[in-house]
């Protein structure tokens, strides 16, 4: 497992704890029993100045923190987990702070109750993170754009190391563009969405390129046929969208 250093005063240091939250499987849950569903999966929140929202998805998990008065962007990284007996093991697979951590493994554990999850960092300190959603939507999921309009025709997107993904919870999104293999960084942005009656509109709480996108939202036609998801409107520039995005599952 490649080590993670932490720096003391740097701003962006909670992020380096979050590497502690994919151990899924120490749930000290009500009922007894095999768990059907991750309680873990969904969106979760520690709330303040700034605020850190973290979206689980089965198989990936992202986090950002921000202040959302101030329309900053502070910072970003998630990639793949999975779980093994009573632990979950993961890849670091975008960082936006350290880009040397990009492929770092980890194995680690949690333990979630009710609304509540408690990370225990390395220390032996304790984090409580509060649920936002359970995750339990259409649209939840991890998605990789796979087409676009170009021109009068659908231009395909095949899956290569640079990358972007859209991550959603329940009532929250986040997309990101990467690269697994250099671990460069190219952007980011969320907040919270709505899906009714085909129309799906974006909320944005943070944009790393650009601040003043903050609070704006967009609306798109959304069409979710199986694993694909295609929806139409406009981009936060005004420029016309058309895309495709289907359903992702790591195969590296």
């Amino acid at each position: 497992m490649r080590g993670f250093r932490v720096h003391s005063g740097h701003p962006m240091k909670p992020l380096r704890y979050l590497l502690l939250f994919l151990g899924l499987v120490v749930v000290r849950a009500a009922a007894e029993g095999p768990q059907e569903r991750d309680p873990a999966i969904g969106a979760w929140r520690i709330s303040g100045s700034p605020e850190r929202v973290m979206i689980v998805t089965p198989g990936y998990w992202t986090m950002a923190t921000f202040d959302q008065e101030r329309r900053q962007f502070l910072g970003t990284m998630g990639g793949t987990h999975r779980q093994l007996g009573e632990r979950s093991q993961g890849v670091i697979q975008f960082d936006s702070e350290n880009r040397d951590s990009v492929g770092g493994s980890f194995e680690v554990g949690v333990s979630v109750e009710g609304d509540r999850m408690t990370i225990v960092q390395e220390d032996g300190s304790e984090e409580q993170w509060t649920k936002i959603d359970d995750g339990d939507t259409p649209l939840a999921g991890t998605w990789r754009i796979t087409s676009r309009k170009v021109g009068d025709g659908m231009q395909d997107m095949p899956l290569r190391a640079r990358r972007t993904l859209k991550i959603l919870s329940g009532t929250r999104f986040q997309w990101v563009a990467f690269n697994v293999d250099t671990g460069e960084f190219s952007g980011t942005g969320g907040g919270t969405y709505t899906y009714q009656d085909g129309k799906y509109v974006e909320t944005i709480e943070f944009f790393s390129r650009d601040g003043s996108r903050v609070g704006a939202s967009l609306e798109f036609t959304g069409d979710v046929n199986g694993d694909e998801w295609r929806h139409r409107g406009l981009s936060s520039r005004g420029d016309p969208i058309d895309e495709v995005w289907s359903r992702f599952e790591d195969v590296r």
